[in-house]
């Protein structure tokens, strides 16, 4: 211990003289540091010391192969203050080896070779301190009359394993020198010692490493030569190295006049009867504390307990440590504990025992301080429930268990409980904290708990003393905190969390008389002011090394932190560090400035409100001007009328497209609609099918609804445009969903006819998409004069198209009643090449009139026609359907019975084909009489014999409508080019789609044959008529 003293104090010296490095540099085999005033050679193999700078104070060429000191070595660092030459193989230092080195204070030729004490070189060094040249291989100790001049030295160390004792003149010229330190190292094997050696030694710290086997009487003389001095500390080292005393002699008497502080007793060979011998002294000494480390004990074979006199009972020092014995049995080295009764402080360190008798509490009354760290010790070692500890330590103050095996905070707290004076209890470096063993715990008054490097569980926290003041649960991977253990430490002052795992401090987390708060290094990112608001008296934070979230919130704490300076943080800034955003990893807190804007919540709501109300006044101005309510409540009306369709739609109401066009005007121009629009383009022999809300609208339903269907059921929109019209909020409605209509599609759908002239400038707001559309699409205009309308007609039905038939099952236009009157149009031109007959076609005609005359064969004929002028047979189908299909329902109207009907068609029908060909039937039946009803039965009869042949009877197959149209329309077909014609009127009149032909489809086919043949015989007799009034 001694001699690590005078190395600690030499490097002590050297860290003094060598401060922070400001520069380093390699010069050579050494690195020059600290400004080019240290030098760091150590560990190089140097068999020679190196060329140096000559600014150097401070040289280390300790740990390499160095032979000698030559004069020139040091020649030119006339700054050396500090010489290391410690661990190399030096024999020799020549006399004028340090002459230019009057600075020099301290020299370390440590475990070298020297065969004598450098006297001579040692001489000019007026300035040296400390001069360690133990350990060498010189045979005597004495010193040369120039040591006596070295009146500054304050620590020598020297001897070494060649010296073989001391002589009464070895340390004469050091009598007027006053040491801090001195130590002697002799041989193991001491040859003799002069009474009187060490007399002259005046030194606060003495060390001794020489065995004393062969010689253990020296001890006494030892003793007796320092006895006039006031030590610190005394050391004796390795006292017996290979055997143990067994002798009668009280080798340690002279420790009872020894005065010291501390007496350390370092390795040696040591039984019960050796300490004990030792013991006995220092009970009745001035030693006021005692260390026994690394001593090999062992009981003596002959040793014999005489009772109460062999008892240690009075050994009353302020401290024991027994540290690093081997054998535990030293703690009851006479078979009791009674040396501890009176120890104020007791440490035993690094003993391992495994078990603690119950009158081991009992013995040691008078601990204060009890010290039993680094003992594997386990929960049961120390408690032993068979024990009756109430009373026990009356006096322990602090206990120190640290660095052990403990598990169990239960069985800790009932051990110390018994303690009563106990304030002080450091638990650290143990397994405790599990929930299992942190169950029902009862403290004593404990106001200072160490326990930090444990394994707590947030539920352990609750088995903690409530009583506490400072709490340290450093590095006990806690990671959340039960703050109902905080509200119960009303006492807590100081409170230790470093190294933990807290991923968040707790918003209500109460400690009214918290004053300092440590939690570096955890795992939170967030802190603000409220925090801590329920730790009034809070005047410390270390709260560094986390990884904070730069916020504003993080700002505002910091800054409010400072700036009131309530709360002092302790590692700021350095330790205080952002991780998120990813913009600042590494930037510190210190450095992030967020703007005013971004954390000011008043500024951003005042901002906020003020920016919203003026985009809700820029919005409402802008409704205004551009009547977007209007637009809102009209697009909600198409939304609830497209909901209804589709609702109407899945329950089985399917809509189909029967309008040309759908007509909007105002009710001020109902009169110009009716008397010139609607006569002109329905009353035609191809007629439009036009719509207007006055006729077509379906009664009870939504008129919105009326105005979207009938819309999407029209292939185009035409609006009649004037004042009126631009005052109607219904036109602008029906002008509005024609055009969301067209969208997507193509505004030709929709049609203007400006009925008067109209300012587009003069319109409302709300009619911005019409005034676009008269100022970039052609338009139609009503024309004044008389002269100018046919033009305007035939303008109109060019946009309308060609009015052929657009869906399946829709009403002749011609069928529907209205009160318009009939007024003469131009005559239309309906796109067909229409055939006309001149005189020589009627004298042609009239030349073939039986064939004429007959109904079969005027059918052919008609057919010819139709399909040389090009016109469609479905088209002539579908707009005499409904009007045909009402007539030809009801047979049983114009018979007495159905079955009598068809007997009598059938009887005409087998005598027409018996060779009547004539164009009235041979005969009547009883129940019907004229032409028209032999028509009908006529026709009913022939139906009937061709559908009975097969399948349904009542309806015609594929193959009976074959038979049928060759039998009796055989000329239609013979005049037919297209060999599919059967399957194109099959397809045509099977308007179900099931394959079959019923009666009421074919009365079509009938019907439209028969209106085509009218109009050719129409045709051609009005062109017979213009032929003969040109001649």
């Amino acid at each position: 211990m001694m001699w690590k003293l005078i190395q600690l104090s030499s490097l002590l010296l050297g860290s003094l003289a060598s401060p922070t490095p400001a520069s380093t540099r390699e010069d050579g085999t050494c690195r020059i540091h600290n400004s080019g005033r240290s030098a760091d050679c150590v560990g190089r193999q140097l068999t020679a010391v190196p060329r140096l700078p000559s600014t150097l104070e401070y040289v280390d060429l300790s740990y390499n192969n160095l032979q000698a000191v030559h004069a020139d070595d040091f020649l030119r660092l006339p700054l050396l203050r500090i010489l290391q030459l410690q661990f190399n193989n030096i024999s020799h230092i020549h006399t004028d080896a340090f002459k230019h080195n009057p600075l020099l204070e301290s020299l370390n030729v440590f475990n070298n070779s020297l065969e004598e004490i450098p006297a001579g070189a040692l001489t000019p060094l007026s300035d040296l301190k400390q001069l360690d040249m133990s350990n060498n291989l010189y045979k005597h100790a004495t010193l040369a009359e120039s040591f006596s001049k070295l009146v500054k030295l304050q620590v020598l160390s020297m001897g070494g394993p060649l010296v073989m004792g001391l002589k009464k003149a070895d340390f004469l010229p050091l009598k007027n020198i006053r040491l801090q330190s001195f130590a002697i190292k002799c041989s193991s094997n001491l040859s003799y010692y002069e009474p009187g050696s060490l007399e002259v030694i005046r030194t606060k710290q003495m060390g001794f490493d020489m065995a004393l086997d062969q010689r253990p009487g020296a001890l006494v003389h030892m003793l007796h030569d320092i006895t006039n001095n006031n030590f610190s500390v005394i050391q004796f080292r390795n006292l017996f190295e290979y055997m143990y005393y067994t002798g009668e002699e009280d080798i340690f008497q002279g420790l009872k006049d020894i005065n010291a502080l501390q007496l350390i007793i370092h390795r040696g060979k040591f039984n019960e009867h050796l300490l004990r011998m030792a013991l006995m002294n220092l009970q009745i000494g001035l030693i006021r504390r005692l260390r026994v480390q690394y001593i090999d004990f062992a009981r003596s074979p002959t040793f014999s307990d005489t009772g109460a006199s062999s008892r240690i009972t009075n050994l009353t020092i302020d401290r024991l440590d027994l540290w690093y014995i081997s054998n535990p049995d030293v703690l009851r080295f006479d078979w009791r504990f009674t040396w501890f009764n009176k120890i104020k402080q007791l440490s035993i360190r690094y003993v391992y025992f495994n078990y603690v008798p119950c009158d081991s509490w009992v013995e040691m009354e008078g601990v204060e301080l009890l010290d039993i760290s680094y003992c594997r010790l386990q929960s049961g070692y120390i408690f032993n429930q068979r024990c009756e500890n109430k009373g026990t330590m009356p006096n322990l103050h602090t206990f120190n268990a640290s660095s052990n095996e403990l598990t169990s905070l239960r069985d800790l707290s009932v051990l110390t409980s018994d303690f009563r004076q106990l304030k002080v209890l450091d638990v650290s470096n143990n397994k405790l904290g599990s929930a299992e063993e942190s169950r029902d715990c009862v403290w004593t008054n404990i106001t200072r708990l160490i326990a930090h490097h444990n394994q707590f569980v947030t539920e352990a926290l609750l088995c903690l003393p409530t009583t506490v003041q400072y709490l340290d649960l450093s590095h006990c991977d806690l990671d959340q905190l039960d703050t109902t253990f905080f509200e119960r430490a009303t006492d807590l002052r100081e409170l230790l969390l470093s190294g933990n795992k807290i991923k968040f401090i707790p918003s209500k987390w109460t400690s009214p008389h918290l004053q300092f708060l440590a939690l570096d290094g955890n795992s939170f990112g967030l802190i603000s002011k409220a925090s801590f608001q329920g730790m009034p008296e809070l005047s410390g934070l270390r709260a560094g090394n986390n990884p904070y979230h730069c916020t504003c919130e993080l700002h505002a704490f910091v800054q409010e932190t400072i700036s009131q300076g309530t709360v002092n943080l302790t590692d700021w800034p350095w330790n205080y560090r952002c991780y998120h955003p990813e913009a600042f990893l590494n930037t510190f807190v210190s450095q992030y400035l967020p703007s005013r804007v971004a954390c000011d919540m008043k500024l951003v709501i005042l901002i906020s409100v003020a920016t919203t109300a003026a985009v809700i006044l820029i919005l409402m101005l802008i409704c205004y001007i551009f009547d977007l309510p209007w637009y809102t409540k009209a697009t909600y009306q198409i939304i609830r009328a497209k909901y209804r369709a589709h609702k109407e739609k899945a329950a089985g109401e399917m809509g189909t497209f029967t309008y040309h066009a759908f007509i909007s005007y105002s009710h001020a121009d109902a009169d110009w609609v009716r008397d010139q629009l609607l006569p002109c383009l329905e009353n035609n022999r191809n007629p439009y099918r036009l719509c207007i809300h006055e006729r077509d609208f379906m009664p009870g339903r939504w008129i919105i609804d009326n105005i979207i269907e009938n819309i999407e059921n029209s292939r185009k929109s035409i609006f009649v445009l004037s004042r009126h019209f631009v005052n109607s909020d219904w036109c602008n409605y029906e002008l509005y969903f024609a055009q969301q209509r067209a969208m997507g599609k193509t505004f030709s759908d929709v049609i203007l006819v400006v009925k008067e002239p109209i300012d587009p400038s003069s319109l409302p707001s709300k009619y911005c998409r019409l005034k676009k559309m008269l100022s970039t699409k052609t338009y139609l205009e009503w024309p004044q004069q008389v002269s100018q309308q046919p033009f305007f007609w035939e303008q109109l039905r060019s946009v309308l198209g060609k009015p052929t038939m657009t869906g399946d099952g829709g009403q002749s236009v011609q069928s529907r009643t209205s009160s318009v009157s009939v007024i003469r149009c131009p005559q239309e031109d309906s796109g067909a090449k229409v055939v006309k007959c001149n005189q020589e076609d009627i004298n042609f005609m009239e030349r073939n009139n039986n064939k004429l005359s007959n109904p079969r064969t005027q059918i052919p004929l008609v057919a010819y026609v139709i399909a040389a002028n090009g016109v469609p047979v479905k088209s002539r189908v579908t707009s005499t359907r409904e009007s045909l299909t009402q007539l030809a329902v009801k047979p049983c109207i114009l018979c007495s019975s159905p079955y009598i009907a068809a007997q009598a068609a059938v009887q005409q029908q087998e005598s027409s084909r018996g060779g009547r060909h004539s164009g009235r039937p041979a005969h009547r039946t009883e129940t019907m009489s004229g032409h028209l009803q032999e028509a009908m039965t006529s026709l009913i009869g022939v139906f009937h014999s061709y559908s009975g042949q097969e399948g349904d009877k009542y309806k015609l197959n594929k193959r009976e409508l074959k038979c049928l149209l060759k039998q009796e329309l055989s000329d239609l077909l013979s005049a037919s080019k297209d060999p599919m014609v059967v399957e194109r009127i099959m397809s045509e009149l099977d308007e179900n789609q099931d394959g079959e032909v019923d009666f009421q489809e074919f009365v079509v086919l009938v019907a439209a044959l028969t209106v085509a043949c009218n109009d050719f015989f129409i045709d051609c007799e009005k062109s017979g008529l213009e032929g003969s009034k040109k001649k």
